[in-house]
């Protein structure tokens, strides 16, 4: 189990290294009712916060999110997290968010980066993108891709990152 984490520790480190992004970037994006958010200010600096870059067109985004809906409600009490599930679907396929946000029954914060300004700015090459960000709005976790058991390492780093 040691050398799991040590793993998962030295994947952040590269990870992040790779990608380069450290803190969050100051971009506008908007909610599901159109309205222009600024990224960082829906950053809660009190809790840790889960950013998943996703599409309603990618199967595994939409098991990454489901399988973290499954736990969140327990997430939010056991390490004080929240989740922004940021779309990168263009304007032509974001009217196509809210309903499938609705229909799954997602309890998270969903704003659209429709040009991918963001996604940009943060180095998402392709979704699933998942970002940890702490309390003081650096970057401390990168995962990209999704499998099943994903949700698990995610868990272990949000532990990881309240018990420090």
């Amino acid at each position: 189990m040691k050398m799991k984490k040590l793993a998962i520790v030295l994947c952040s480190f590269i990870t992040v290294g790779l990608f380069g992004q450290t803190s969050v970037p100051d971009i506008d994006v908007k909610d599901m009712e159109g309205n222009n958010v600024s990224f960082k200010s829906a950053i809660d600096t009190n809790k840790l916060t889960i950013v998943s870059f996703w599409a309603t067109w990618c199967g595994p985004c939409i098991k990454e999110l489901e399988a973290i809906n499954e736990v969140y409600e327990d997430w939010q009490t056991e390490y004080n997290v929240d989740l922004i599930a940021v779309s990168i679907d263009d304007s032509r396929n974001s009217k196509k968010v809210k309903p499938k946000v609705l229909g799954l029954g997602w309890d998270y914060t969903v704003l659209l980066d429709e040009n991918s300004d963001l996604a940009r700015a943060m180095n998402v090459v392709n979704p699933p993108m998942l970002f940890v960000i702490n309390q003081r709005g650096e970057v401390v976790y990168t995962h990209a891709g999704y499998s099943p058991g994903s949700e698990d390492e995610l868990e272990e780093k949000l532990e990881e990152l309240t018990t420090e």
